[in-house]
């Protein structure tokens, strides 16, 4: 297929969102074959089907590297709550947050997991989502974690779309270990990774790095047994206070660290070194009414590449708008729109370690996003508002 009649923003090289005017797109086996000045189009590319995509601009296909899609029932409760005052760690302390969703996790089967994910997804792909990350974390025990990894999996055969599956058994302490972190993890956590893994359900694993979850000490031993099983790694860290998760996710080279709130300028330094990505997850820092921004400068000032993700769950950010998650990025974190789109993109990609997609360059796959749009800042500064016109998977239209 050859795209005419478009502008490109490739998201590589050196001008303005590595942008190319009047330009052409030859899309071959599912990857670009070549892009350029529409005068310069390849002869091999002129005989095949066009598409006239009338003046529009082009960008690669949105990514949403941190998602909590799988879950059961809802939170709307604790969002009234937390209108009354109550803060997110008094919930959780009182038997909500977390392990409210764990009890109706546990409840749903796996085609009522899977149904429930499928409604949200849609629309991150009516927004031009072509790559999405899917953690557990909600079951907490070996059936239910299974069960949501399993759905997670089942996600393709439904949708067109490609799917991480993250393994976040460290997500929280189940009722029945209560107090019993240690034990947790000896009896859950690390057994059961091993056992996801044989079954070949886990592409990466993560954990809650935070003092209502699991110590650094603890994610410690989560990492090493990852290691040995091959697995890339990643932490949600410093959200809500400094727990020295950035540091130890540095030290394993994770692909990411997530929230980020609390990190410092040495984190920064640390996550330069270790070639790990700022994933930013302003949904939750909106919904959760925070105040304590990232360090934003520090990780420009070391060249850590900084994502957006929705952070999709029902507690503290049931976000499902990527675009929306872009405007948070720029208003309330102040990225410039043009980082904004390399967060759910390039760098979003390499949060993932995915090497195939994020730009638009030939050898990358044909996922790439149609917009109705004049200049590629509009996508970070409409607010509620979808100017897809069209989504492309593998190079089908």
């Amino acid at each position: 297929m050859l795209l005419t009649n478009c502008h490109i923003a490739t998201m590589a090289g050196p001008a303005p969102y590595g942008a190319l005017s009047d330009a052409a797109l030859w899309i071959k086996e599912g990857r670009v074959q070549w892009l350029g000045d529409a005068g310069e189009v390849p002869e091999a590319a002129r005989s095949g089907p066009k598409t006239d995509l009338g003046g529009r601009w082009v960008t690669p296909g949105l990514i949403d590297c941190h998602t909590h899609l799988i879950f059961g029932g809802n939170r709307a409760q604790e969002f009234e709550l937390r209108l009354t005052g109550a803060s997110y760690e008094e919930i959780a302390r009182a038997g909500g947050g977390i392990l409210s969703t764990l009890t109706a996790t546990r409840k749903a089967s796996e085609a009522e997991l899977l149904q429930a994910a499928l409604i949200r997804l849609d629309a991150m792909l009516a927004e031009g989502v072509t790559t999405v990350e899917i953690k557990s974390g909600y079951g907490l025990d070996r059936e239910t974690e299974l069960r949501m990894l399993r759905a997670a999996r089942q996600i393709p055969d439904h949708r067109d779309v490609d799917v991480q599956v993250t393994y976040l058994a460290a997500h929280a302490i189940p009722p029945e270990f209560a107090g019993q972190g240690d034990a947790y993890l000896d009896q859950v956590v690390l057994p059961l990774m091993a056992e996801a893994a044989g079954l070949g359900l886990i592409d990466t694993v993560d954990g809650f790095c935070e003092n209502i979850a699991f110590s650094a000490v603890q994610m410690r031993r989560v990492f090493e047994a990852a290691k040995a099983l091959g697995l890339p790694v990643k932490l949600h860290a410093e959200q809500l206070s400094h727990q020295g998760g950035t540091a130890l996710a540095a030290e394993f080279g994770a692909l990411s660290v997530d929230h980020l709130e609390y990190a410092t300028a040495a984190d920064a330094q640390a996550m330069a070194q270790a070639g790990s990505v700022a994933v930013l997850l302003p949904g939750a820092f909106y919904t959760l009414r925070e105040t304590q921004l990232p360090p934003l400068q520090a990780f420009r000032a070391a060249g850590v590449d900084m994502a957006l993700a929705t952070d999709c769950n029902p507690g503290s950010s049931p976000l499902c708008s990527l675009l929306l998650t872009m405007n948070m990025g720029a208003t309330l974190f102040q990225l410039t729109p043009e980082e904004a789109l390399a967060a759910v993109t390039r760098n979003a990609a390499r949060a993932l370690g995915l090497s195939d997609r994020g730009v638009i360059a030939p050898g990358q796959r044909a996922d790439l996003a149609v917009w109705d749009i004049t200049q590629p800042r509009e996508l970070a500064y409409r607010i509620g508002f979808n100017p897809l016109y069209k989504r492309i998977k593998n190079g089908v239209l």
